[in-house]
């Protein structure tokens, strides 16, 4: 098989799937003798057609405004997102920091950050891309420590039965344990956990921590500006590039599966309705 016919098998997959998580939550409205795998003229129009309903339908599914009535001022005016599907969900946030959520996790973050701080709040495990402000600390709130971050890569695990853990790709992270106050400074290539109400620092012989988190990633609701920064970060070799920033700010929910940088682009395409020219080591969207 050629490389050119197993990019296309890939994409009708990952098409495919799309497709039958659209069928599932009712976002479609098709005639019976359109079949998901046929990309031909009529089913672009329909799909393109889907993409732009979802931006309604799916609102409620991804991010949704967190509000009950014995929660704080500043809980009520956290969005949330909640991953309850294996793939990996991507968020990036308002200062350009990119979360990938794993399954049965939630992130719980503000609109808009404060002046001198960013805040958000863990359940689960995620991986945090923090974009670097020297002026605006990053903040993780989880049940049984804070973490403190400028700019820097690492994995999180924070489940409800006390189990965390942390490992850092690059840079360096402050955690404080909340109970005793214990703090202790985790580096590249380290690692720390807590065990019996102690944290424990250690090397974390984990040298690619986000590579698992990228195999099966699904955006809602993002921007396509913020999709293909996420998808250009795992292929420096070909980058996709929209031809104006308008196009960039263009809502799209889609879901990518090992996809290569033409088979993700042929996607979004399909998606939105666009087209695209290689210039290069460069892939070019247009309408």
């Amino acid at each position: 098989m050629t490389e050119e016919n197993r990019n296309k098998k890939k994409t009708d997959e990952a098409w495919s799937r799309l497709y039958s998580r659209f069928d599932k939550e009712g976002l479609l409205q098709v005639k019976s003798d359109i079949i998901p795998a046929k990309r031909n003229k009529q089913y672009v129009l329909v799909w393109s057609g889907v993409a732009a309903a979802i931006l309604i339908g799916l609102v409620y599914v991804s991010v949704v405004w967190v509000w009950a009535p014995h929660k704080s001022g500043m809980e009520k005016e956290l969005l949330m997102a909640h991953n309850v599907e294996a793939s990996t969900l991507v968020t990036t946030l308002e200062d350009g920091s990119v979360v990938y959520l794993s399954n049965q996790s939630t992130l719980k973050y503000p609109e808009h950050f404060k002046m001198d701080r960013r805040e958000v709040k863990l359940k689960g495990e995620a991986y945090f891309d923090v974009a670097r402000k020297t002026r605006q600390t990053f903040f993780i709130d989880t049940e049984k420590v804070k973490i403190e971050v400028l700019g820097t890569a690492f994995n999180v695990r924070a489940l409800d039965n006390a189990s965390f853990n942390l490992a850092v790709q690059r840079g360096k992270v402050r955690v404080t344990l909340k109970q005793s106050g214990q703090v202790i400074y985790v580096g590249a290539g380290e690692a720390v956990a807590l065990r019996a109400d102690r944290l424990l620092l250690s090397r974390s012989g984990v040298r690619d921590l986000l590579s698992r988190y990228t195999e099966n990633i699904r955006f809602k609701d993002e921007s396509l500006e913020n999709v293909l920064r996420v998808l250009n970060m795992a292929t420096p070799f070909l980058k996709v590039q929209t031809a104006s920033a308008d196009l960039g700010k263009r809502k799209l929910t889609v879901e990518f599966s090992g996809n290569s940088p033409e088979s993700a682009a042929e996607l979004i395409c399909l998606a939105l309705d666009l087209k695209c020219n290689r210039e290069g080591d460069k892939l070019i969207l247009s309408e």
